[in-house]
């Protein structure tokens, strides 16, 4: 089975907030697994930015590169960014207690999801930002029922413009 998969060219820095923000309305309403690949700079911290502006956070977003999770308690819920780009060992998830975050009903955004192989569950969506000349293109694959009902809610949202 192939994972349903939609791509969407994003021309600027605003179409990949504005991305964050429509998925973080699709995802409302319950926990979600969200994995974002992408080279250094490709996006993935403004697509979070949006996410969270979207939940209503006005503070600034900054990767957390060294502390590896940020947490933000938004619309009555929890979401939890993870940069695991500097994690040198996917066993160090466990030191941080990585189960009480994802066993929760938190929003969960990893960007590096890679370097957690082993112990981080399957997500429910993974999100790929890759450069392009006019901007760039971001690849979402559902990979749970409710991975699905997201993308479907994206796709529906942009439909109706």
């Amino acid at each position: 089975m192939s994972l349903p998969e939609w791509e969407l060219p994003l021309a600027d820095t605003a179409a990949t907030e504005a991305l964050g923000a429509a998925l973080a309305a699709c995802a409302a309403g319950g926990g979600l697994l969200l994995f974002l690949h992408g080279n250094l700079g490709a996006g993935k911290t403004t697509l979070v930015r949006g996410y969270l502006h979207g939940l209503g956070h006005r503070g600034a977003v900054k990767s957390p590169t060294y502390t590896l999770v940020e947490p933000y308690e938004l619309a009555g819920a929890m979401v939890y960014h993870f940069d695991l780009y500097r994690l040198g060992d996917p066993e160090e998830l466990e030191f941080l207690g990585i189960r009480d975050y994802l066993g929760s009903a938190a929003q969960c955004l990893v960007e590096w999801p890679e370097r957690g192989d082993g112990i981080l569950p399957a997500p429910d969506l993974h999100l790929h930002l890759d450069y392009r000349p006019d901007g760039r293109l971001a690849r979402l694959a559902a990979a749970t029922e409710r991975g699905e009902r997201v993308l479907d809610c994206l796709r529906h949202k942009r439909d109706r413009g």
